[in-house]
């Protein structure tokens, strides 16, 4: 009765007293029951409550991470009934704060076992927001995480040191290795749980996953977007580069943790979508592996034996700067701990360099490309050839058309096949296959790497590796052991000491052979040359101590290019004579030849050279040389003046020749040499010659314009020559040197110059050397828009030099060479201006600046 009325008076005027005595007892009972679950459950109704706020608030950051995820990767927009849940869910949290914060003032009011309570009225009311926020809470959420077998002894450090090691700063990548069974799997495990503890719902994201052996990018893309919630019917249909892309582009502004476990090999992560980690974009990756190879060691290998960085920077010049070769290599070395490994894998890449790991994977069909991109079959064709040379060989451009002639048109001019080759030459230089010398624009090389994947296509992809051999510098004493010789194209055994090249298999296909360069060379057997018919190409210059060919030569029915320049042989062997498809013929150098009688049978020879050889132009040859009706280019040496005259007053070779040598002309009733004028002449060489003139004959200047394509004049020893006033119908000249010609006065006389052309507008290269007499080289200022240098020594009258303060206008490149110091101070300017314009480019060369002679 005393708790009934107690309760009475606390509901405070709740009841009617007008009620009738049964229905005020009914309710009583009501408010009573329902009074003693607000107060005596209290406790337990704050400690559910409190339980599902928890699982609440976990609901509410599993939601608003997947919300944040899809607004980020811009595929679905926050709805408007989301945004409304989780402010409600916000609400409650504060409300619940808000209660939560009295409840031990309101446990301690409890009294008699929480059946009542010393404030009946304020118990009441608290309970039953108590009870109302439960009902509103009725939410479940469940946080799913790794399962985790149980921990091995010892793991726990493991782990530690793991962790610590991960978050080092600078630290991006750990890899863990050990065979199979030791824990690697359940390491990383742990690895993930920690970070799910640590991160919680913040912003970072971490996720595993699980590479075993083949690491396909599609499966770890598919793996990856369901971590990331990127699945669904669009993705299905996206290509990988897509999904990479798509993964990039959620990534790139997310701190990320990627475990991958049971990595085999190398996992390409930009493939796969993964910004690789860095120092600035804070992310981490850690794998585990059962091969080292994969977890390479890096600096550990530089110091496991002292000797491996000499050899690793060797190793690394093989690379030649290209970014994509020191990359995999250097992947490939990394774990390589002892010398051998490094000096066989240096063996490798300088002898076939596609068996080296990860070159025919990774690297070769990455410049593949570049090639696949080729316009024509006939450019592959010539690329794929330049790989026949060793490394790092500088080709001459011409040189290497006159091999192509086999791919290029036949049928077609000299002229337009030159054109041709140098057009392939610029595309394959614009395509970055073949690299332009800086000094020597007519020479092109080839980067290492490049050459490796050019020999790479021409065996097929590396399938059919005898089909080209090359061995170039390759310290041969002998023809190398082949095994199926049937299959050989073509052969580079240039630079290196064979001494016998002897009978082989029979070899049809063989069509480019390349020999040049083994001083040792002293025989080559006639049962050799039967066994290669179809040999087009054969290069042997350079062997000094080959002196005889034999006469079955002749079985080399489909010669078109020889080259004997630089031997030794005294004679052509007459099986030569019989090459009807022989096409270009070089013997240049050939310091014991005594003659080429009979070459008029060669009918489809189109060039010659026959420059600074024992034997050298004569009347008969001359007469020989007319019958050539397919000759267009010929290069000669001429020792009498007799012999120049009728040369060049034969026009159909007047027509052909393209470098003429004249050497020591002394006959005192030729002292004026008359050149007409010649459109196809290049390059002119003039040494020991007592002419006292040299001229353009004006009858044929009329018909041509002098020798436009003149481009190199050497001039020496020429004692009888006051001027070279004739250079001035030679427009595009870009090379001249002028030396020890004692009466030499001007380059350029005043007095004889009467035409009006402004001379050396493409010269590049001027060398003054021992002319004793020389004063100026022309009388006044002239513009030099190509010069680079000028050398001059021994040159005492010369005072002023052809320049004013606009003459040269790329200064950046120019340069004047002198030798005597008492010369340079006496140069006269004619203004200030000049003066101190060129002087900064003056550079001295004391006395061990040494003059070489063009041969």
């Amino acid at each position: 009765l005393l708790i009934f009325f107690s309760l009475f008076a606390a509901m405070g005027g709740l009841f009617s007293i007008s009620m009738p005595c049964d229905q005020v007892v009914n309710q009583v009972s009501r408010c009573l029951c329902t009074h003693e679950s607000y107060i005596y459950s209290l406790s337990e109704n704050l400690a559910a409550l409190q339980k599902d706020i928890e699982v609440l608030k976990a609901k509410r950051d599993d939601v608003q991470r997947k919300v944040c995820r899809e607004e980020f990767t811009g595929r679905r927009e926050r709805l408007s009934q989301v945004q409304v849940w989780l402010t409600n869910v916000l609400n409650t949290e504060n409300r619940f704060n808000d209660l939560f914060s009295t409840n031990n003032v309101e446990l301690r009011r409890l009294c008699l076992c929480g059946l009542c309570s010393r404030n009946m009225k304020m118990s009441y009311i608290y309970g039953k927001r108590v009870v109302r926020m439960l009902k509103e809470t009725t939410l479940v959420a469940k946080v799913d995480e790794m399962p985790v077998q149980p921990t091995i002894v010892g793991q726990e450090t493991m782990v530690e040191r793991v962790w610590t090691r991960l978050m080092e700063e600078g630290v991006e990548v750990v890899g863990m290795y050990g065979m199979g069974g030791v824990g690697k799997t359940t390491l990383l495990t742990q690895i993930n749980n920690k970070f799910t503890e640590t991160c919680g719902g913040g912003g970072g994201g971490g996720f595993e996953v699980v590479v075993s052996k083949s690491p396909e990018i599609h499966r770890i893309q598919g793996d990856i977007a369901k971590k990331l919630g990127l699945e669904g019917e669009e993705w299905g249909q996206k290509n990988e580069n897509q999904r990479a892309l798509e993964i990039h582009n959620v990534l790139k502004r997310r701190k990320f943790v990627l475990l991958l476990d049971d990595i085999w090999e190398k996992v390409n992560l930009k493939a796969v979508g993964v910004p690789h980690p860095s120092r600035q974009n804070g992310c981490k990756v850690a794998f585990t592996t059962r091969s080292r190879d994969v977890c390479g060691l890096g600096e550990n290998t530089l110091k496991g034996h002292p000797d491996i960085p000499h050899l690793a920077r060797k190793l690394a010049g093989k690379c030649c700067g290209l970014p994509l070769a020191l990359n995999v290599i250097g992947e490939t070395m990394a774990c390589k701990m002892t010398v051998q490994e490094w000096r066989t894998a240096i063996n490798h890449l300088s002898s076939y360099a596609a068996e080296f790991s990860g070159m025919e994977d990774e690297i070769l069909p990455i410049l593949k490309y570049s090639y696949d991109n080729l316009n024509t079959e006939q450019v592959k064709s010539c690329f794929l050839y330049c790989s026949l040379f060793p490394e790092d060989h500088r080709m001459e451009k011409e040189r290497l058309i006159d091999y192509w002639m086999g791919f290029l048109d036949e049928n077609q001019s000299r002229e337009r096949a030159l054109s041709l080759g140098y057009k392939i030459i610029g595309t394959l230089v614009r395509a970055c296959l073949l690299l332009e010398e800086v000094i020597n624009k007519e020479q092109v090389k080839m980067h290492d790497v490049v050459r490796e994947m050019a020999l790479w296509i021409a065996s097929d992809l590396g399938k059919d590796k005898e089909k080209c051999i090359v061995q170039a510098r390759g310290g041969l004493c002998e023809i190398p052991r082949i095994k199926n010789w049937s299959a050989v194209v073509r052969m580079s055994l240039m630079e290196n000491e064979i001494e016998m090249v002897s009978g082989i298999p029979e070899c049809s296909k063989l069509t480019t052979l390349f020999l040049q360069k083994n001083d040792s060379l002293i025989h080559i057997s006639p049962d050799f040359l039967r066994c290669i018919p179809m040999l087009a190409v054969l290069d042997l210059s350079g062997n000094s101590s080959l002196r005889t060919l034999p006469e079955q030569i002749s079985e080399l029915v489909s010669l078109r290019y020889l080259d004997l320049s630089w031997t030794c042989i005294r004679r052509l062997p007459l099986g030569l004579l019989e090459l009807k498809k022989l096409i270009h013929l070089r013997l240049d150098y050939m310091k014991r030849l005594k003659s080429v009688s009979g070459i008029s049978n060669l009918l489809s020879l189109r060039k010659l050279q026959l420059l600074q050889s024992k034997m050298s132009l004569d009347m008969s040859l001359v007469e020989e040389l007319q019958l050539l009706e397919h000759l267009q280019v010929l290069n000669i040496s001429i020792k009498s003046s007799l012999v120049v005259e009728k040369l060049l007053y034969a026009p159909r070779l007047v027509k052909c020749l393209q470098v003429v040598v004249l050497r020591e002309l002394e006959e005192e009733s030729h002292r004026v040499l008359a050149f007409p004028g010649m459109d196809s002449l290049r390059k002119v060489i003039i040494r020991k010659c007592e002419m006292w003139e040299i001229k353009a004959e004006r009858k044929t200047l009329s018909l041509t314009q002098g020798f436009p394509n003149l481009s190199s004049v050497h001039i020496s020893s020429c004692n009888g020559l006051k001027d070279l006033t004739w250079l001035l119908f030679a427009p595009n000249i870009t090379s001249l040197e002028v030396l020890e010609s004692g009466l030499l006065e001007a380059i350029i006389s005043q007095e004889k110059a009467t035409s009006v052309a402004i001379p050396f507008q493409k010269l590049e290269s001027l060398r003054l050397h021992n002319l004793a007499t020389l004063k100026n080289i022309y009388w006044g200022p002239l513009p030099f828009p190509c010069l680079k240098t000028i050398h001059i020594t021994e040159c005492p009258e010369l005072r002023k030099l052809p320049l004013d303060s606009q003459s040269v206008s790329r200064v950046e490149e120019f340069a004047i060479k002198y030798k005597e110091e008492d010369w340079f101070e006496r140069v006269e300017w004619d203004d200030e201006g000049t003066k101190l314009r060129f002087l900064p480019f003056f550079k001295f060369f004391g006395p061990e600046w040494q003059v070489t002679y063009v041969r």
